[in-house]
């Protein structure tokens, strides 16, 4: 049995972590920032602790506290680009671990430009094009000077049954609570969350170090997703608006040869997990 501390356990993939490590029978400790986010899942068996990863030393104090035997940092910010969570969060985080806790953290596809015009492998160096990306950028090169022996988690978009980001979008377009549209020139290498929820514990628990990709096997592009979304949920796709994207990257697919030969679980293409209805 392992002591997990999982940083941002209240989130669509922390929260899948959680519950699985939990069902995997391993002590859970999560942090969350405001519980009424929480839907209150598995609070028997979880440990909650208020954190805002912004403060380094709160930070050190729950990793003290707690002792984990391992961290898995998927904590995000409300607002995507708060520079202070993402990247100074991830420092402190990386900071309270050292190289006496097994680290995991979750990074991203946007601190690519997308314009390598092929698929980035881990050894591709970041060319963010927004702040986002940047920040996450910024959290690697973090988490690398401080904590070597971490394991850097690159993904793409996470779907989570109704949960992601990018259903939440697609929803809030069709019903006109939104007004946009979906790029057909961003192209990603979408995740299921339990995909990657397995994937992180697997990692967790091994010995790995460094970045590896770990995405979906199909590149779609955010309106082909929003498509799908559609049409696994009975909605009508027909009224989704296309558009260019701007300043933001494009084809930021992952090579994830790696983590197909390196993990047992198996990471699901979009086309096969979107099949499946609610």
């Amino acid at each position: 049995m392992t002591r997990i501390l999982i940083i941002g356990a209240t989130g669509s993939l922390g929260s899948r972590v959680a519950a699985r490590a939990v069902a995997a029978g391993h002590t859970v400790f999560g942090t969350h920032v405001n519980r009424r986010d929480h839907d209150g899942s598995d609070d028997r068996t979880i440990s909650w602790a208020r954190l805002d990863i912004r403060d380094r030393h709160a930070v050190r104090h729950a990793v003290e506290l707690v002792r984990p035997d391992v961290v898995v940092h998927a904590a995000a910010g409300r607002d995507r680009n708060d520079w202070t969570v993402n990247a100074d969060g991830a420092a402190n985080v990386a900071l309270a671990c050292g190289d006496r806790v097994r680290l995991v953290t979750v990074s991203s596809d946007a601190i690519f430009s997308g314009r390598a015009g092929r698929e980035y492998t881990e050894s591709d160096e970041p060319d963010p094009v927004y702040r986002y990306g940047a920040s996450k950028a910024a959290a690697e090169t973090a988490v690398r000077a401080i904590a070597p022996g971490a394991a850097i988690v690159r993904t793409s978009l996470i779907l989570a049954e109704g949960k992601g980001g990018h259903e939440q979008l697609t929803y809030d377009l069709l019903a006109g609570r939104l007004d946009g549209a979906l790029f057909t020139d961003e192209i990603r290498k979408p995740v299921h969350v339990d995909d990657l929820a397995d994937a992180l514990l697997e990692l967790a628990a091994g010995d790995f170090h460094g970045v590896i990709n770990v995405a979906g096997s199909d590149a779609v592009s955010r309106y082909e997703l929003g498509v799908l979304v559609a049409k696994r949920d009975g909605l009508d796709p027909a009224r989704l608006r296309t558009a260019n994207s701007s300043g933001r990257p494009g084809d930021v697919r992952l090579d994830v040869r790696m983590a197909g030969e390196l993990l047992r679980t198996r990471l699901r293409g979009a086309h096969e997990f979107m099949a499946a209805p609610l």
